[in-house]
């Protein structure tokens, strides 16, 4: 079926404004419609950003547009909300700069190792970084941080509990892993991980930071839709080995974050276990997942190639010691991780110019 923006407005006039006798088409809500075949988009915006009735207007244009347009017209999740004022004590996280997303299209491929460098070696260059570990179920940042025994704080402001993150090596941290038993396993349904992610998020006093990196789980997940629906998400780095089934993988997670309904910034990709370099002999490379895998996938997808992280044994002792690598200034790779740490604040600062401010992501359901 074929439809007319005059059609859409019809279907619009039919959703009254809560309290008020007229419909969101008079009151001129109704905006940039876009239509494209079967799919329909448009822009509700209001007077404040803190209007309690945005949730359920957004809810009867969904059905208005069904009920009179057909249940086959693609509307869920099309509808952006906007606000002719933002009211500051709504917004998330006011006092973060930047939120990186660091994730993998697959396990396996040093994610967390990679995620825990860059943190550190962005705050040796002097900025304010905090880390959450938001692999629920496989915690492995406290042991990789040297602060397995540590427990967060908790404040009461405002009469809110909030938790204070551990610090360790000048980044500050949160991972379900201060709350568990590291024996144990997490298992719970997905709306209990997701549920801890926002009390990450929401009921952390973070404070004043730079940089807000979020270690993902691998793969695509409740966690990683939690998080765009939570926060906006400054940009995504993505991590991948040269081999091939990791790049397929890495392909598919950069797709997700591109996507219409998710839309956040890739900042770049980084090849891990790019070559493998006895410590011995430092000029000698062996690439024993493949060569220059990452790198020509970056170069097709159009997106930087952050860095190329090679395999030394320092870097799994680092991990297993709870000291990153990148502190061991006599590692050849240590060099490396602090290139990725200029390179992804270089294409943030990229971004932040050449792009606007990210959005939350309003997903709905038909």
């Amino acid at each position: 079926m074929k439809i007319s923006e005059g059609q859409v407005l019809e279907a619009l006039r039919k959703v009254k404004y809560p309290g008020k006798d007229q419909d969101i088409v008079s009151m001129n809500l109704v905006s940039e419609i876009q239509i494209e075949g079967n799919k329909l988009a448009f822009s509700l915006t209001f007077e404040r950003s803190n209007d309690p009735v945005i949730s359920s207007v957004r809810k009867a244009c969904v059905k208005a547009v069904q009920k009179y347009l057909g249940k086959d017209v693609d509307i869920a999740g099309h509808i952006q909300v906007k606000a002719k004022e933002m009211v500051e004590g709504e917004r998330i996280l006011p006092g973060v700069k930047n939120i990186i997303a660091v994730a993998s299209g697959k396990g396996g491929v040093g994610k967390s190792t990679v995620a825990v460098n860059l943190a550190v070696a962005t705050a040796r260059l002097g900025y304010d970084v905090g880390l959450i570990d938001a692999d629920i179920f496989g915690p492995s940042i406290p042991k990789m941080m040297k602060a397995e025994n540590q427990r967060p704080a908790v404040v009461v402001e405002d009469g809110k509990e909030l938790m204070i993150p551990v610090q360790s090596y000048g980044v500050s941290l949160l991972s379900i892993g201060f709350f568990v038993d590291p024996a144990d396993a997490v298992v719970w349904r997905g709306p209990m991980a997701t549920g801890a992610l926002k009390q990450f998020i929401s009921q952390t006093k973070w404070g004043e930071l730079d940089y807000l990196f979020i270690d993902l789980p691998p793969g695509t997940s409740d966690i990683h839709l939690t998080m765009v629906q939570e926060v906006p998400v400054t940009g995504a780095v993505v991590i991948t080995t040269p081999q091939q089934v990791a790049l397929a993988d890495a392909l598919k997670g950069i797709n997700m974050f591109r996507s219409d309904k998710i839309n956040v910034p890739v900042i770049g990709l980084v090849e891990n276990m790019a070559w493998f370099t006895p410590e011995e002999l430092p000029d000698n490379k062996y690439f024993i997942f493949g060569k220059d895998g990452g790198s020509e996938l970056a170069t097709r997808l159009n997106v930087p190639l952050l860095g190329q992280i090679p395999i030394v044994q320092g870097i799994c002792e680092g991990g297993d010691q709870g000291k990153p690598v990148v502190l061991d200034s006599t590692s050849p790779v240590a060099a490396a991780f602090e290139g990725l740490a200029k390179n992804v604040i270089r294409e943030t600062d990229r971004r932040n110019a050449d792009l606007p401010p990210t959005k939350i992501v309003e997903i709905t359901k038909k």
